[in-house]
């Protein structure tokens, strides 16, 4: 039975919120586990991750509360999200659908701004460390991800690739510099896989959504490319996770650390195969994002054995 969600109603703004989609906030599991065990139960490094999950969560859904914004605006999502598009929930974008409006969207957007900005300073005052380059990395993303769908349109810009792949890495960077003052080259490493693996389930995103992309200009490489051009991109992408996974004991892993990551290139292939070959592509994007929550998985637990 399918739940009617009520106009202004606080099942909508979950539902622009987009909190079921924590892949994101996923990183702050994976900086846990690369701590070293005495930082894992200390009270002033957790307090301070805590913070700045927080934080990361309010910046986070601004986010995605502008990229509706544009994308209503604009005209794409309307495309993208038709009732010709059965794959699509439609109540994911209220705006759509007709549960928020336009101010009310953007009253939300503003207000959990605003609040992010004012819990990561929090996170930064709290942390028992500050190097100069975590706090840059911080107020960086804070800047970008604002940026995103409004102001500078990073992703109507032709960084949205980019952009959604960035935001992964310093995600797991930044509260690792705020709780241990440095980085080395497995946090790296990690921090590079992890950021890889929204990106991609996005990039198969793009490619459902190509013809509205193209329609209202916003240049994502499926939009500028042939479909062929598309597929050796993400494959390229995809190659390029397998080879980190394959560096990990390079900087400093064990030697089996690629084993342990064993489904995520499995499940990748898969991907692959589902989107390009078979041609499902939002079941490819599902796939996409499974992959990323098993390599999530398993970068704790190869992480709380060895670190």
């Amino acid at each position: 039975m399918t739940t009617v969600i009520a106009p202004g109603s606080r099942g909508a703004y979950v539902k622009l919120a987009k909190l079921d989609i924590v892949d994101y906030y996923l990183g702050v599991l994976v900086v846990w586990a690369l701590l070293a065990p005495a930082l894992r139960l200390d009270v002033g490094v957790l307090g301070a991750m805590g913070v700045f999950l927080v934080g990361e969560v309010l910046v986070i859904v601004a986010m995605v509360a502008l990229d509706d914004l544009t994308g209503y605006r604009d005209g794409s999502d309307t495309a993208n999200y038709a009732p010709d598009a059965p794959a699509r929930k439609l109540d994911r974008k209220p705006l759509v659908a007709g549960t928020l409006t336009e101010p009310q969207v953007l009253r939300f957007a503003l207000i959990t701004a605003v609040a992010g900005a004012a819990v990561w300073l929090g996170a930064l005052a709290v942390a028992p460390h500050r190097p100069v380059w975590t706090v840059a990395l911080v107020a960086v993303t804070y800047f970008f991800a604002l940026q995103y769908s409004w102001g500078l349109k990073l992703s109507y810009r032709g960084c949205q690739e980019f952009f959604l792949a960035a935001l992964g890495w310093a995600l797991v960077l930044a509260p690792y510099g705020l709780a241990t003052g440095r980085v080395d080259g497995l946090v790296v490493v990690q921090a590079l896989i992890f950021g890889l693996g929204p990106l991609l389930f996005g990039v198969y995103s793009n490619t459902n959504d190509v013809e509205g992309d193209r329609r209202v200009g916003r240049p994502t490489v499926a939009a500028l490319t042939s479909p062929a051009g598309n597929r050796r991109f993400v494959r390229a992408v995809s190659a390029c996770e397998l080879l980190l996974v394959l560096a990990l004991p390079l900087v400093g892993g064990p030697w089996w650390f690629p084993l342990a990551l064993l489904p995520t290139i499995l499940l990748r292939a898969k991907q692959l195969r589902v989107g390009f070959g078979e041609g499902d592509i939002l079941r490819a994007r599902r796939i996409g994002i499974d992959a990323h929550r098993v390599t999530v998985v398993a970068l704790v637990v190869v992480n709380l054995v060895v670190r």
